[in-house]
């Protein structure tokens, strides 16, 4: 009698371990379908000039030609 109880139980036990594993693998499922991707663009953020973060880069400040070239000039006759 005690054999068939046991045999019973590892029956059951393998019965829990199944489903648990197909739970697990439709939740894997489930989250891979609801992922918003993890490509590297998505996950790069910028810091500006004041610390702030930002989702794409800071803009440069433009330099001006005409100050730089006015600027060498003037060092050249002087």
């Amino acid at each position: 009698m005690a054999r068939s109880q046991n045999s019973f139980i590892k029956k059951q036990k393998e019965k829990k371990r199944m489903k648990k594993k197909e739970e697990k693998q439709e939740k894997k499922e489930m989250r891979k379908e609801q992922s918003k991707g993890g490509s590297l663009d998505a996950m790069i953020a910028y810091v500006d000039d004041y610390g702030n973060i930002l989702d794409s880069p800071p803009e440069e400040p433009k330099r001006e030609k005409k100050k730089d070239k006015e600027e060498n000039s003037e060092k050249k006759e002087n």
